[in-house]
C-alpha cells in the first residue's frame, strides 16, 4: 500500500496521479500530489516504478502502516536505501539494467534478511522498530511481507 511520496525528491512530474490505475492521488498546486484514497491503492508498486524520482514508497502490505511504523519513516527509508529500490530491482532508471538471468528475475520475489514475520504476526521491521532497534541492512525490502500483512 502507498505510505509516502518524498516532497523532498519529488519533481512535480505528476506520473504517478496518471499511471495510477484507482485514482489514489489528489494533484495539488505546487506541491507533490498527495495520497487522498489509499484505502483505494491495490499495491500494485506502479507509482514507484514510474515514479523518475525514486520519491515514492509503497509497501507490501494490504492494509495501511500505523503511525510511527518504519514504513512511514521517510528518513529511515532513505537512509536504508528502500525509496526507489523496487524501481531499480527492475532496473529502471539511468545507469541501471534489468534482470537478465533467471536467476536475477527470481531474485526479485525473494525476501531480505530479517523480513520473516515477528511478534503478534509482525513483520520483522516493525517488530525491530517497535523494541527500538535499528533496521539492518537489508531488513526493510519490497519482499517484507508479515503475517499480519496478508
Amino acid at each position: 500500500m502507498i505510505e509516502l511520496i518524498s516532497a523532498e525528491r519529488c519533481t512535480l512530474c505528476d506520473l504517478c496521479v496518471d499511471i495510477c490505475p484507482t485514482d489514489v492521488f489528489e494533484l495539488r498546486e505546487n506541491a507533490p500530489p498527495a495520497i487522498a484514497r489509499q484505502e483505494d491503492c491495490q499495491t500494485c508498486y506502479m507509482c514507484e516504478i514510474h515514479c523518475p524520482a525514486d520519491a515514492m514508497y509503497v509497501a507490501p502490505r494490504r492494509e495501511p502502516a500505523a503511525e510511527g511504523s518504519v514504513h512511514r519513516d521517510e528518513s529511515r527509508l532513505a537512509a536504508a536505501g528502500i525509496l526507489g529500490s523496487f524501481r531499480a530491482r527492475l532496473g529502471w532508471g539511468k545507469g541501471r539494467r534489468p534482470p537478465r538471468t533467471f536467476d536475477e528475475a527470481l531474485a526479485l520475489a525473494r525476501t531480505g534478511p530479517g523480513a520473516g514475520p515477528g511478534p503478534e504476526g509482525m513483520s520483522a521491521p516493525d517488530a525491530a522498530h517497535e523494541r527500538g532497534e535499528a533496521l539492518p541492512q537489508g531488513a526493510l525490502t519490497h519482499g517484507d511481507e508479515g503475517t499480519a500483512d496478508r
